[in-house]
């Protein structure tokens, strides 16, 4: 007798809905969902529409029964649309999928691996499936928050994810589970069921420039030297112009990390600057005896990144996901400009229009980068994680 595996996919109900200031409330799909029946909510906005208990009042009271994750953003990605200070609210009726959370709080970026290890063992392993991590933009080293989740779940759970933003401000950022969301939150979701399909991807997209040049200095985030020299002298050397507008140009030109005859790289940003002791702070680690290389913006390739990021996220089966949860750093969003809704569109023409997109502009991206590569806090990448539900009979 022969067995036929059939795949049915549209298991989940998804509302999507959008708020600004002029025309309050938008529903742009799911009018039909029960939001009685949402099992998970997530909410991307500005610090100052979140810093109103309004907001998160209101959409517990819609949605009583739900897990409402809310945290600030740098941008939000509605459909295919990037808007700033407005809402981008997406609830989720998850028909086998069962979810399970877990928070915590950090004041000192020290203090990031042990906050990555806290989070995984307060999330039950058996049956887990996939974790998705939403952080404080500012107060968390991300390479330590991954490398502690790493280090605790067990080793076939997918990890994704990314570190919330304040626009271009980087003064505070917010992050709230079931909460109004506040400064120095952490948040893991994690989700069980077999019949959850996740995917992801993440790609960049920029150009390097300039010679490799080996870190001889470092500690942690903080790079004090490159090739014995200081740091911030080299930057303002290559940025020439853009020098006088550090720390904020900086995310114009990032650094490329890699270890030498590893074809793998991660990127990071600048965070801040340091003029007494020349030293240049970034959202991850700067590894001791790596090389670093600055890249600049290419406009074609960080489109084109992004639409990479897309086909690495289809699955084997080739099947529109129902979701896609869309983080891309706030650096590509200054560089892309009046263009930046292209990289959102060229995720779109290859998903097709039943796939919801939502997601944020960051302060970091969390991802694997390749099937057999594990998880990194990632920089100026465009990551996306893809859910759907699906019944194998």
């Amino acid at each position: 007798m022969k067995f036929r595996l059939l795949i049915r996919y549209d298991l989940m109900q998804i509302q999507q809905k959008k708020f600004n200031k002029t025309n309050g409330w938008t529903c742009l799909r799911g009018d039909d969902v029960p939001p009685e029946q949402v099992n998970l909510v997530f909410v991307f906005s500005s610090t100052g529409i979140l810093s109103d208990a309004g907001v998160f009042n209101s959409i517990q009271k819609t949605y009583p029964n739900a897990y409402i994750l809310l945290n600030s953003t740098a941008g939000e990605i509605c459909d295919s649309q990037v808007e700033d200070e407005t809402i981008s609210l997406t609830a989720i009726r998850f028909e086998s999928t069962v979810i399970k959370p877990f928070s915590t709080s950090i004041d000192n970026s020290s203090d990031s691996y042990s906050v990555g290890k806290r989070l995984a063992n307060g999330l039950d392993h058996n049956n887990l499936v996939y974790v998705l991590v939403i952080s404080d933009g500012l107060k968390i080293n991300g390479s330590d928050l991954v490398s502690g989740l790493r280090d605790t779940l067990p080793e076939k759970v997918i990890i994704t994810g990314g570190l919330a933003g304040d626009g271009d401000r980087f003064q505070k950022t917010l992050v709230g589970l079931n909460e109004i969301p506040l400064e120095g939150r952490v948040v893991a979701l994690g989700f069980y069921g077999r019949n959850l399909s996740v995917t992801y991807g993440s790609f960049g997209g920029w150009d390097p420039f300039g010679p490799e040049r080996l870190i001889t200095k470092a500690e942690a985030n903080v790079l004090f030297e490159l090739d014995d020299q200081p740091a911030l002298d080299v930057y303002k050397k290559y940025l020439g112009e853009y020098a006088k507008d550090l720390p904020g140009s900086g995310l114009l030109f990032p650094l490329s990390i890699s270890n030498e005859g590893d074809n793998n790289s991660l990127v990071r940003t600048i965070l801040s600057v340091n003029e007494e002791d020349k030293s240049l702070t970034f959202a991850g680690n700067m590894p001791l005896g790596s090389y670093a290389r600055l890249m600049k913006a290419n406009f074609e390739r960080l489109i084109e990144g992004a639409s990479n990021a897309a086909h690495s996220s289809q699955g084997s089966d080739m099947e529109s996901p129902e979701l896609a949860l869309l983080i891309s750093c706030v650096g590509r969003k200054l560089v892309l400009g009046q263009r930046i809704e292209e990289e959102i569109e060229a995720i779109k023409e290859i998903y097709g229009n039943s796939t919801v997109l939502t997601g944020f502009y960051s302060y970091g991206e969390i991802s694997p980068s390749g099937e057999f590569i594990k998880c990194e806090l990632h920089n100026q990448t465009m990551t996306i994680t893809t859910l759907s539900e699906r019944n194998a009979e």
